[in-house]
C-alpha cells in the first residue's frame, strides 16, 4: 500500500491542476472504492497485492491534496486547526478500524479455528469501500478552492467562494476584499514571472522550502510512531502483558484524544514550537524506554517467535515501558501528527503548491514504505536498540526544524514568501504583521477603495483606487 500511496502522490498534482483539487480528491475517493472492493473479493495473493496497491493510489492523492485543499479554503486564523482535524480523522480512523478488526478475528470462533472463514478478513476490507462513498457523495456540496478558481481567472466564482467564508456571502466585506486583491496580485505577480512550475520550483527560494516540507514529511517516519502503531503488540508481548491485543488498543484511544488540544490551540501555540517540543519529548520517552529494555531485558529463551526480547519478572519496569509508550504516542499525537501535514500544504506559492506537496508527500510514503521492510527485521535483531536510533533521529529533528522551520501562523498563504525571503532567521520571524489584516483595516477605514466593475463583473475586474498612503 505504501508503493501505491507514493505513486499516488507523484500523479496528484497534474490532475488537481487541471480539475481542481475537489474533483481530484472525489477521483482518489472512487479509487479507492475500488480498490477496497478488489481487495474484498480476492480470490489469490496477487488479487488482493493489485487491490492494495490500487488502494494505496488513493492515500497518496488524497494525503497530498486534503491538506493542500484545506489550507487553500480555510481562514489563515483557524488553518492549522482545519488541517489538523484531517489527522484528527485519520486517528479515528485508525481506532474504528482497529476494533472493526479486532471484533471480526473473533468469526466462527476465532483464530484458533482451522476452519475460520474468510468473512474475518473480508469483512473489514469490504467496510474500507463505505467511507470512500461518503467522501465522494460529501464532496458534492463543498465549494471549489479559491485560489485554484482564481488560477483559472474564474474570478467571480473565486470572490462568491471568499465571501461565503469570511463574509457570510458580502463579497464587500473589507476581509473579502483583502483577500480578494492579495490573491490578484499574486497571481499577477506570478503571471509577470513566466516560468512554469517545474522550473519555479528549482529557483533556490523555492527549492529550499520544498527541501523543509520534504524534510517534515521524512521526519514524520523516522520519529517511530508508525513503529509503535504497527508493532506494538509485539513491545507489549516483550513486556509481559497477558492481553497485548487490548493493551495496544489504548494507544490508539490515546492518539485521538491527545490530536484535540492540537486542534484547539495550534493556531496560538503556533507551527515552530510544535514541532520542537514534539521532537524533544518522543526523543526523551524512546531513550528512556528503549535505557528500560536494555538493563532489564533479555534474549526470549523461546526461540523462532516473533518476540526476542523480553522482561521476565520485572512488572514495575514493563509498567514504565508501557508507560513511555504511551506517553510517545500522546506527544506525536498533541504535536507532529497534525502539524506534519499542516505545514508543507502552506510554505508553498500557489503556483507550485499542488506540485511541491506531491513531492513531499512522496517522501513520507517512500519512508514508510521503507520502514515496512525495514523495521521486522530491526526488531528480530537488534531489539531494544532500535529505540535507541529513532530517539536518535528525533534529536536530528529537532535540531533541523530550529534551524531551518519558519513560524507560519496567522499569514495567509500569499504571505510566506515575505516569510521565508525575510533574511530572518526562523526563530525571528513570528511577530511580523500579516499583510491582509493592514489591508483588511485600509479598506475597512476608506484608504482603499476596491470596485467591482458592473460592466466586467462576469470576469469581476477590480479597480483598486489608492486613497491615502498604503
Amino acid at each position: 500500500m505504501p508503493a501505491g500511496s507514493f505513486l499516488g502522490s507523484l500523479i496528484s498534482s497534474p490532475i488537481a491542476n487541471k480539475w481542481s483539487r475537489k474533483y481530484a480528491i472525489q477521483l482518489a475517493g472512487i479509487i479507492w472504492i475500488i480498490g477496497a472492493l478488489i481487495q474484498c473479493f480476492a480470490q489469490n495473493v496477487g488479487m488482493l497485492v493489485a487491490g492494495r496497491v490500487i488502494a494505496g493510489i488513493c492515500v497518496g492523492m488524497t494525503s497530498a491534496l486534503v491538506p493542500v485543499y484545506q489550507s487553500e479554503i480555510a481562514p489563515k486564523e483557524i488553518r492549522g486547526r482545519i488541517v489538523s482535524l484531517q489527522q484528527w480523522a485519520i486517528t479515528w480512523g485508525i481506532l474504528i478500524q482497529y476494533f472493526i478488526q479486532y471484533g471480526c478475528s473473533f468469526v466462527d470462533g476465532g483464530i484458533t479455528n482451522p476452519n475460520q472463514s474468510t468473512k474475518a478478513f473480508r469483512i473489514p476490507w469490504g467496510i474500507q469501500a463505505v467511507p470512500g462513498a461518503i467522501l465522494v457523495i460529501g464532496l458534492i456540496w463543498f465549494p471549489k478552492s479559491p485560489r485554484w478558481l482564481a488560477s483559472k481567472d474564474r474570478w467571480e466564482e473565486c470572490l462568491s467562494v471568499l465571501a461565503d467564508i469570511h463574509g457570510h456571502g458580502d463579497p464587500n466585506h473589507p476581509r473579502v476584499l483583502a483577500e480578494y486583491t492579495e490573491i490578484k496580485e499574486a497571481i499577477r505577480f506570478e503571471r509577470e514571472d513566466q516560468a512554469t512550475s517545474i522550473t519555479q520550483i528549482l529557483k533556490p527560494r523555492i527549492l529550499k522550502r520544498v527541501g523543509l516540507g520534504m524534510m517534515i514529511q521524512m521526519w514524520s517516519q523516522l520519529c517511530g510512531m508508525n513503529v509503535m502503531m504497527y508493532y506494538i503488540v509485539y513491545v507489549m508481548q516483550g513486556a509481559g502483558i497477558d492481553d497485548p491485543l487490548l493493551s495496544a488498543a489504548i494507544q490508539y484511544v490515546i492518539n485521538v484524544v491527545m490530536t484535540i488540544p492540537a486542534i484547539i490551540w495550534v493556531d496560538k501555540w503556533g507551527r515552530r514550537p510544535t514541532l520542537l517540543l514534539g521532537s524533544f519529548g518522543m526523543m526523551t520517552w524512546l531513550f528512556i524506554s528503549g535505557s528500560l529494555q536494555g538493563v532489564y531485558g533479555e534474549p526470549n529463551p523461546v526461540k523462532d517467535g516473533a518476540v526476542t526480547w523480553v522482561l521476565i519478572g520485572k512488572k514495575n519496569e514493563a509498567k514504565a515501558i508501557i508507560a513511555c509508550s504511551y506517553l510517545f504516542v500522546a506527544s506525536f499525537a498533541i504535536s507532529w501528527g497534525p502539524v506534519s501535514w499542516t505545514y508543507p500544504a502552506e510554505i508553498f506559492p500557489l503556483r507550485v503548491r499542488a506540485l511541491a506537496v506531491s513531492i513531499a508527500t512522496c517522501t513520507n510514503w517512500a519512508w514508510n514504505c521503507a520502514l515496512a521492510f525495514a523495521v521486522p527485521p530491526l526488531l528480530r535483531s537488534i531489539n531494544w536498540k532500535m529505540y535507541l536510533i529513532f530517539g536518535a533521529f528525533n534529536g536530528c529533528a529537532l535540531i533541523n526544524m530550529f534551524l531551518m522551520a519558519h513560524e507560519t501562523k496567522g499569514r495567509t498563504l500569499e504571505e510566506m514568501d515575505s516569510v521565508f525571503d525575510s533574511g530572518l532567521p526562523p526563530w525571528k520571524t513570528g511577530g511580523i504583521e500579516s499583510k491582509l489584516d493592514t489591508l483588511a483595516k485600509q479598506i475597512e477605514q476608506g484608504e482603499i477603495k476596491v470596485k467591482l466593475d458592473e460592466s466586467e463583473k462576469g470576469n469581476s475586474t477590480e479597480h483598486i483606487d489608492h486613497m491615502g498612503k498604503q
